[in-house]
């Protein structure tokens, strides 16, 4: 049997593994890393980017509207360069389809899963987790406890899906638990800049101020970045060139 035959039937192999795999519920390929394109940014995070498989966490840098709409959209960027159906589990419906549009995520990918309360959104999401051959499974919380968080981690891990809570409060008072610890591998903070200036007159490219507050194994890290474009990609603004924003702060992330 030659060299390229035998690597052909352990393609052959490997695929119905996986297929099988699906079919039981198993876990199917092992965990990557989903790259952001960004050097300074990938070389922020163990593996050279955001795990799959694993929990990742993000909140508006304020309490307000605004800044937790960008958190919303710098998932929804995420979530738009993953491979299959994306579930994104709720209780308000507020999501603005054309602005998930622009920033790669169309709507016709997307399972919306209403629920009442943030224990059916977390139920949701262990659900679509565990069920395996998604993209990703996006949840917006108010509060993300231990463990109900340690409970995601772990269906994340048994199908190499990649989940992602976004923090969205109700009230500025919500906003304090934020700082509670969590089984999330990274934590992030979004918070939106001023637009880039044009030189005419009209509204530049929407800038934020994307913050690494806790990294497992890894450091903390600021970069000011313009948001997603219409592939779901981040790029630094010009603002980062002096290293201002990008550099890594000395301290370890907790």
């Amino acid at each position: 049997m030659t060299a390229a035959r035998a690597s052909d039937i352990a393609d052959v192999i490997s695929d119905l593994r996986e297929r099988i795999s699906a079919l039981e519920g198993l876990p199917g390929k092992k965990a990557g890393c989903l790259a952001f394109g960004v050097p300074e940014i990938d070389a922020a995070l163990p593996g050279g980017g955001l795990t799959y498989g694993a929990l990742h966490e993000f909140a508006g840098g304020g309490a307000g509207t605004v800044d937790g709409a960008a958190a919303a959209l710098c998932v929804a960027g995420i979530a738009a360069r993953t491979h299959g159906p994306i579930v994104w589990c709720l209780t308000r419906p507020d999501l603005f389809f054309p602005a998930l549009a622009q920033v790669g995520l169309h709507p016709d990918r997307v399972i919306f899963v209403e629920s009442d309360k943030d224990d059916e959104v977390l139920a949701n999401m262990e659900e679509g987790l565990s069920f395996g051959g998604l993209g990703a499974v996006v949840g917006e919380l108010v509060r993300l406890p231990m463990v109900g968080s340690r409970r995601l981690q772990l269906a994340a891990e048994r199908t190499g899906t990649m989940a992602l809570a976004v923090r969205r409060w109700r009230r500025q008072t919500e906003a304090h638990d934020f700082g509670q610890p969590t089984a999330s591998t990274t934590r992030w903070r979004v918070s939106v800049m001023p637009s880039d200036d044009l030189p005419v007159p009209g509204v530049g490219q929407a800038r934020w101020f994307l913050e690494l507050m806790r990294s497992r194994a890894g450091e903390c890290a600021e970069f000011l970045v313009r948001a997603c474009d219409d592939q779901g990609r981040l790029n630094l603004s010009a603002g980062s060139a002096d290293g201002s924003y990008s550099s890594r702060r000395s301290r370890h992330s907790v």
